[in-house]
C-alpha cells in the first residue's frame, strides 16, 4: 500500500492541473456555445485546423485556415496576432482541434476554446 501512494498522488495532482495531456491550457466547449460566441462577440477568430482540401469543401462562414501540423509561433501570429483574442478551434471529428488548442495555449495565447468537429456542426457551412 505505502508503494501505490506515491503513485495514487501523481495520478491526483496530474488530475487536478487542468488542460490536457500535451501540456496547454485551453477550454472546451459545447458547440453550441461556440454558435453564440460567433453570433454574439465582434472579436473572436474562427480557427480551421484541418487541410486545405478539407477546408475548401466546406468551412464555418468566417473561419481562417491554419493546418494543426503548420502550427508554430510565426504562423500563429499570422492568423491570431493578439495572444489575448478569443480564438474558437475546430477540426473534423475534434482530434486535431484538441491538439491545436494545446499547440496554441502552449504559445500563449490565453483564450483558446475547442468545439470539436464540423462533422457534428448543426449550424451554416460555406464552400
Amino acid at each position: 500500500m505505502k508503494r501505490m501512494m506515491p503513485w495514487f498522488l501523481s495520478l491526483l495532482l496530474l488530475a487536478g492541473c487542468g488542460g490536457n495531456a500535451a501540456g496547454g491550457v485551453y477550454q472546451q466547449i459545447t458547440q453550441e456555445a461556440a454558435k453564440e460566441m460567433m453570433d454574439t462577440q465582434q472579436e473572436v477568430v474562427i480557427l480551421d485546423v484541418r487541410e486545405q482540401d478539407e477546408y475548401d469543401s466546406g468551412h464555418i462562414p468566417d473561419a481562417v485556415l491554419l493546418p494543426v501540423g503548420t502550427i508554430d509561433e510565426d504562423t500563429a501570429a499570422e492568423v491570431i496576432p493578439e495572444k489575448d483574442s478569443a480564438v474558437l478551434v475546430y477540426c473534423r471529428s475534434g482530434n486535431r482541434s484538441k491538439t491545436a488548442s494545446s499547440a496554441l495555449a502552449d504559445l500563449g495565447y490565453t483564450n483558446i476554446y475547442e468545439f470539436g468537429g464540423i462533422s457534428t456542426w448543426p449550424y451554416e457551412t460555406e464552400p
